[in-house]
């Protein structure tokens, strides 16, 4: 009669702890989704911001429709990779920073456009989404982070791969001149 108490007690804690891990397991799935949707929330934001940018400057920077075009295709292009998961993602923001980072370097030229109220609001606008970018990164990166430690240490690797917890991709950039920080001084 007590080895079936202890038999049950075991089964019933060896089932809570189970329990436990595969709970421990959606909580950072979830928060590594979460993470994700705020990424996404301040590239829109961004995405949002970059068409009244270009519309500022347009009329001051006549003779610069390449550069103009550069950044309304690598806008296009940000926009369209958003459901592609992290790597795509990652990779058409990058190439939308270089296209801003040469915009802004051409309307150092332009003397009126810099000292333009609104193209300076813009660029604040700007530079604070560009921050709230690189938190948001941080913080997926982090939570992907703790989030595949889980799914790939004992035991819990055990309930993740019955339960097919699969690693998520971090968002990175690609190469050096990705890493460099943008100039987005107007001034």
């Amino acid at each position: 009669m007590i080895a079936v108490i202890v038999i049950i007690v075991i089964v019933v804690l060896l089932g809570i702890i189970l329990m436990a891990m595969y709970n421990s397991l959606v909580k950072r799935r979830n928060r590594v989704d979460n993470a994700w949707s705020q990424i996404d929330v301040q590239l829109k934001r961004r995405h949002d911001l970059i068409p009244n940018l270009v519309e500022a400057v347009k009329d001051y920077m006549a003779y610069e429709q390449e550069t103009l075009n550069k950044v309304t295709q690598a806008r296009a292009a940000a926009v369209a990779a958003g459901s592609q998961g992290p790597e795509a993602q990652a990779r058409a923001e990058n190439a939308l920073t270089e296209t801003l980072r040469s915009l802004f370097a051409v309307a150092e030229n332009y003397p009126e456009l810099k000292a333009n109220q609104n193209v300076m609001a813009l660029q604040e606008e700007l530079t604070a989404t560009e921050n709230k970018i690189s938190f948001a990164r941080q913080f997926y990166n982090d939570s992907v982070l703790t989030y595949n430690n889980s799914i790939q240490t004992v035991p819990t690797n055990i309930i993740a791969g019955m339960f097919n917890f699969t690693r998520r991709q971090f968002f990175e950039t690609q190469g050096d001149e990705e890493r460099a920080v943008p100039a987005v001084d107007l001034r």
